[in-house]
């Protein structure tokens, strides 16, 4: 759950690119991964807005993907989805308002989806709209499926 440590790590690495946070998230995911045995064949991020990327240097979710992808070797496709509009944060947003602003707010390059299964990783999962969001995207480019994690989850 996002609360107490688990939180301010989060919104630490969210602004300061802290690897070994990422690194240690990644951990996590892997274990994850495993348990459900789930069989990704390439692993993606949520995408940043083009100002947010350009205001923090990095993409968190990025981060922790960059970081997966070397525990699994699995490879990270960190162009198989783009923000193809700017959308305000979803912070303070309620949950209606969190799926009409990110739907169709992303891309996938369609090149690169055809037949994969694709690990879609995020940093955190409130409502799902992010993600249905990325998964409906790669989706319509040919995946075969998108399958979804996240470090914490809100309340």
């Amino acid at each position: 759950m996002y609360e107490g440590p688990l939180m301010r790590a989060l919104l630490q690495l969210k602004y300061r690119p802290n690897k070994r946070l990422a690194t240690a998230f990644a951990d996590w995911l892997r274990d994850l991964l495993r348990r459900e045995n789930w069989h990704p064949n390439k692993i993606t991020a949520v995408p940043l807005a083009a100002s947010r990327l350009r205001q923090r240097g990095y993409n968190q979710a990025g981060l922790i993907a960059t970081a997966l992808s070397k525990k699994t070797e699995l490879p990270y496709d960190p162009g198989a989805l783009r923000r193809i509009r700017e959308t305000p944060s979803q912070v303070g947003l309620d949950p209606t308002e969190r799926w009409l602003n990110v739907s169709g707010a992303f891309e996938a390059c369609s090149r690169s989806e055809q037949d994969h299964v694709v690990l879609l990783v995020d940093d955190l999962f409130t409502t799902g709209a992010t993600l249905a969001a990325c998964a409906s995207a790669l989706l319509e480019e040919g995946a075969r499926q998108v399958l979804g994690l996240t470090v914490a989850r809100a309340r």
